[in-house]
């Protein structure tokens, strides 16, 4: 379960220089925020940070903003980022269905989604990240040579992911349902915390790569 209310949280992260307040200003102008050109990727649901500050730390050419929506959980990001700052990364802590709001057309290279909520009711499945409705918004923020790369460990979730890709007339890329034993995709794989917890309880880890 994730920790949702620390208290003193949104103040901690109003006054963070790591955190973007007011993101859909910089819509347009996100490599104005970096000071280069470099491309930028997004994680949605970055949860406490490791998987992005990781591929910042391995890849300082690359631009990365961690978007989360609960301000507890994303407080855990900026105080990694207190211990080891890299200035190729920046927060902002929103709900994903504004997200065209703050990102404009071809502004982002790849968008990463990592165990995300699965939203297990029907009436609920446009809210999924995977959903039809979510790969519309990315096509509208993504590079053409931009992708989408998924991992969970939610069968049901993968599931309707593969199908929601095909409905969303994108291309399924790659994909495999035990990542750690593909030796193709597993490479260069950096673990989420989530990921090191299911995996180590014996839950085979789903990955999958759309582009259009």
């Amino acid at each position: 379960m994730r920790l949702r209310n620390i208290p003193g949280s949104r103040e901690v992260i109003a006054e963070n220089k790591w955190c973007i307040q007011e993101p859909e200003h910089q819509k347009g102008h996100w490599n104005e925020i970096f000071g280069n050109n470099h491309p930028i990727h997004i994680e949605i649901g970055m949860g406490k940070g490791q998987f992005i500050t990781t591929l910042a730390r391995q890849n300082p050419s690359t631009n990365y903003v961690g978007i989360e929506k609960y301000s507890s959980v994303l407080l855990r990001g900026l105080q990694k980022m207190e211990e080891e700052p890299l200035e190729n990364i920046r927060f902002i802590r929103m709900d994903a269905e504004t997200i065209c709001e703050v990102f404009d057309k071809d502004e982002v290279s790849k968008i990463y989604l990592n165990f995300s909520d699965p939203w297990p009711k029907d009436r609920h499945a446009k809210r999924r990240l995977t959903s039809r409705q979510f790969f519309a918004r990315y096509d509208q923020i993504l590079k053409k040579d931009g992708v989408v790369e998924f991992k969970t460990d939610n069968v049901d979730l993968f599931d309707f992911s593969l199908e929601e890709v095909k409905e969303a007339h994108w291309n399924l890329d790659a994909f495999t349902r035990d990542l750690h034993h593909d030796t193709a995709m597993n490479e260069g794989n950096v673990m989420t915390e989530y990921e090191e917890r299911f995996s180590a309880m014996g839950n085979p880890i789903h990955k999958l790569i759309a582009s259009r």
